[in-house]
């Protein structure tokens, strides 16, 4: 044993010493010795190294535990021997193999002095924290979590160890995992030799997780490589259940830019998780499996595990890890940490810190596109892991000793997975589970493996049945699953071979959890982000129903007697009696928004909230080019279709040219709901820093409508250059503002209505149907609309001839530059300053612009 490194404390070790002490444990030690004077906690301890598991390996062996009596001189020829001519893909060889291997190590006892040297060094730990301190302990391999290999899971954890003699068979189990049946394979598959990888322990204080929580986090967006974000998941408990996808966890983003201009607050989404189990330690016996699994209340379900300004913190630390072990290896090097809170304490603590693997490699000037031809209602949906489709007969398994039923090709339908999955993970075409969030196993192993997932679904596995035909979709923020072989085109785009036209190509976004994937498309920003796409995705209960919420709890209806009180259906009509249908109406409706709601107290908070978050995705996923946000342009007959918006909304015989756009917006009726909108625009560009934000004022009949909206914008502190004018006020924080022009009123009189705004992006849509005077939404006339009609394009050329003339932002942002390329020549040919596109048809689009462009040159 001379000159032999066995033990080492944590802060003697740094990113150099990979080959001695594995990946995760050099990474703890870098961060003790580097970053916790920097102010990032992480737990002490020590390290059992690698030349101690080549040692104990090697070592002529004296004495056995177990009652099976192997008969070899020591451990790795054992494991050579029991190891030749292995077929990885014969999984019952694989698995009496390993189990033998993995006995033999458990049931061998250390070298003594080895051993005495393990017992020395918790002796030591018991000095600094008391008698029979509770460790983790954890494996860390040589070649683990290098670019595009991660052994995510592939190797044991230990919680809640306490005592030498729990201590030294914790270590041996952590060192037989090198040989559990998925890292064989894992090591085979990759091209590993099983003695070139040899696996260091690492000792560490145990942070209290259990009585608190713990989580993960990454400093990129797991799906799209987008590296401008932190990305962090946690649950009650041991964070054991995230990483192995046992419960689905709460997620929160926080923008990078923001953290460093030190914003007031740069955290750009929360997501409540389900969190229906946690994992604590054991109250009976002793051994080395000290936890169990149990219920959470209902208020650790309700309630986010995080409040802001831990989030902050974690968030600064991981940015912190990242900038580190960027300097250090001389490019970007995002991370993936797990992270604890210690419920006694409550302080917070990073316990692992290694490399992202995933996107490390990733060529982001390729893209692959995926898009769905058949339309049918999904049977299961999930959160999106890849962006990808696949389709295959469905295997549902709900036990890891069914695996070998598996065939490759499939479709994997099961409640959730561990490493054990993966031998067959790696054949399945797609994954889907009923639990687990984006950093699951099974999300992080999908992600490997270049397959999609859908995660979470909480039903696949009783609503899809082994041997059905299943498509899997995961192109969109939700995954879904369905029955049947659906129709797809997958198209491939060189990034670097498509030409930059002079007009600025914009893209619409929709949804905001798809604009990190589609910001790596050739564009100039945002052309319309749509509020009320965000309203129903993240919100789906009607603003005014949000803001009467608490007076509808206490039954105080006075509210009712304001404007628009006899159009509000079913909570006007309400009866005292608790047996009428409008009682019992109401309690449903309640019962339905708090259950939307929880996590917040403040009904309209979550409103603002979470119209905040879908503008701040999109907002810093193109930042700093332009991101144009719309105003809601929900028709009454859409608003309706929100919880509690048949309360609120009128019928209409056309909603087409209805009470929307601007006319609501200084409505009596919906006035307030409109303040919302504008404290969320407000928080997004002076909270979050977001000043590439633009609203943009839909359906604006009138300039005197569109002043009343600045007016109103302007009592929630969004002041544009107009108010400030009129107004004589002199302050810097000026709020652009645009106007739609999709109203022949706002062509014929553009140059007064540029006096208020400073800009128009054009609806080609609308444009059409009110120039043609037809309703677009009827089946008997649709066939009429043509953006392509004289008519049409006479306004439009005229109106981007008032633009330039006035040297204000003039754009389309309709669908018709998408639809037909001719249409977008025509734009270009007149001077059109920018033109938003769909995602779908960028590229294409692009090429063709650039083309005529070129030929207009000429």
């Amino acid at each position: 044993m001379k000159n032999k490194k066995f033990i080492l404390p944590f802060e003697e070790v740094g990113i150099r010493d990979v080959g001695l002490v594995g990946g995760k444990n050099a990474s703890l030690g870098e961060m003790l010795s580097k970053l916790s004077p920097k102010g990032v906690r992480i737990p002490g301890g020590f390290i059992v190294t690698a030349e101690a598991y080549r040692y104990f390996l090697k070592s002529k062996i004296k004495n056995q535990k177990s009652k099976i009596q192997f008969k070899i001189q020591n451990l790795e020829e054992f494991i050579k021997q029991t190891l030749k001519r292995l077929d990885t893909k014969n999984l019952k060889d694989l698995a009496t193999r390993g189990k033998l291997i993995r006995e033999a190590i458990k049931n061998v006892e250390f070298p003594k002095d080895l051993e005495e040297e393990i017992i020395k060094a918790y002796q030591r730990m018991e000095k600094e924290y008391g008698k029979n301190v509770d460790v983790a302990v954890r494996s860390s391999a040589t070649a683990e979590d290098l670019p595009g290999a991660s052994f995510a899971g592939e190797h044991e954890t230990y919680l809640g160890i306490r005592g030498t003699e729990d201590l030294l068979s914790a270590i041996r189990a952590a060192m037989a995992s090198l040989f559990t049946d998925r890292a064989i394979s894992y090591r085979v598959d990759k091209g590993f030799d099983h003695f070139k990888v040899a696996l260091s322990v690492g000792v560490e204080k145990m942070v209290r997780a259990d009585t608190g929580a713990a989580g993960v986090i990454f400093t990129l967006d797991t799906e799209s490589g987008f590296p401008n974000v932190v990305l962090i998941n946690g649950s009650w408990g041991l964070g054991e259940m995230i990483v192995k996808g046992q419960v689905t966890p709460d997620e929160f983003l926080v923008w990078k830019e923001g953290l460093k201009k030190d914003v007031v607050n740069p955290i750009i989404d929360k997501h409540l998780g389900v969190k229906e189990r946690k994992m604590i330690y054991s109250q009976v016996g002793r051994g080395i499996k000290q936890t169990k699994i149990v219920p959470t209340k209902k208020t650790e379900k309700e309630n986010f595990i995080l409040n802001d300004k831990e989030i902050l913190v974690l968030a600064r630390w991981a940015v912190m890890v990242e900038e580190h072990y960027s300097k250090k290896n001389g490019h970007f090097t995002p991370m993936d940490l797990e992270w604890a809170r210690d419920g006694r304490t409550h302080e917070l603590f990073i316990i692992q810190a290694r490399p992202e693997t995933v996107h490390a490699g990733r060529d982001f000037s390729k893209i692959k596109e995926c898009k769905l031809l058949d339309k049918r209602e999904p049977v299961a949906t999930g959160a999106s892991v890849g962006s990808s489709i696949a389709e295959g007969k469905a295997r549902v398994i709900l036990d890891a000793k069914s695996i070998n039923t598996f065939k490759k090709g499939e479709v994997l339908i099961t409640d959730m997975t561990d490493p054990d999955w993966e031998p067959i993970m790696k054949i399945a075409s797609a994954i889907v589970t009923d639990k687990g969030g984006r950093t699951s196993h099974a999300a992080i192993v999908s992600r490997e493996l270049g397959i999609p997932a859908v995660v979470g679904t909480e039903k696949a596995t009783r609503v899809i049945k082994t041997g059905e035909f299943v498509t899997v979709d995961t192109t969109g923020s939700e995954g879904n699953v369905y029955k049947g072989k659906l129709r797809f085109k997958v198209l491939e785009h060189d990034l670097k071979k498509i030409p930059k036209p002079k007009t600025k190509i914009m893209i619409n976004v929709a949804i905001p959890e798809t604009a990190f994937e589609i910001s790596y498309l050739p564009n100039s920003g945002v052309g319309l982000a749509r509020e009320e796409f965000i309203i129903a995705s993240k919100i789906g209960i009607h603003p005014n129903l949000i803001l009467d919420f608490e007076k509808i709890k206490k039954r105080n209806f006075q509210f009712l007697l304001r404007p628009r009180a006899q159009d509000r259906g079913a909570i006007s009509n309400f009866q005292t009696n608790p047996k009428s249908e409008s009682s019992k109406y109401l309690k449903r409706t309640i019962k339905e928004v708090e259950k939307r709601t929880a996590g917040w107290e403040d009904k309209t908070q979550f409103y603002v909230d979470n119209l905040v978050y879908g503008i701040a995705k999109i907002g810093t996923a193109f930042y700093p080019r332009p991101v144009i946000v719309r105003f809601s342009d929900f028709k009454t007959n859409e608003y309706r279709t929100l919880l509690g918006g048949e309360a609120y909304e009128p019928k209409e015989e056309n909603p087409m040219i209805g009470w929307r756009g601007a006319s609501r917006y200084y409505d009596p009726g919906f006035k307030q709901a409109f303040k919302l909108e504008c404290l969320a625009i407000k928080r997004a560009r002076d909270e979050i820093g977001l000043k590439n934000v633009i609203p943009m004022v839909p359906f604006c009949r009138t300039v005197d409508e569109g002043i009343k909206t600045m007016e109103i914008m302007a009592e929630t502190g969004l002041i544009t250059k107009y108010i400030a004018r009129k107004k004589n006020l002199k302050i810097k924080n000026i709020t652009p503002i645009y106007v739609m022009c999709e109203i022949p009123s706002n062509v014929l009189l553009a140059d007064e209505f540029l006096k208020a705004f400073d800009g128009m992006s054009i609806g080609s849509n609308d444009l059409t149907q009110l120039t043609l005077g037809l309703d677009r939404d009827s089946g008997v006339v649709n066939k009429v609309a043509n953006e392509n009609d004289a008519s049409v394009k006479l306004l439009i050329a005229e109106v981007i001839k008032k633009c330039r003339n006035k040297k204000k932002y003039i754009g389309i942002c309709g669908q018709a530059p998408s639809d037909y390329p001719d249409f977008a020549k025509f734009l270009v040919s007149k001077g059109i300053e920018s033109i938003s596109l769909n995602p779908d048809t960028v590229v294409k689009t692009t090429v063709a612009i650039a083309a005529e462009e070129k030929k207009k040159r000429k």
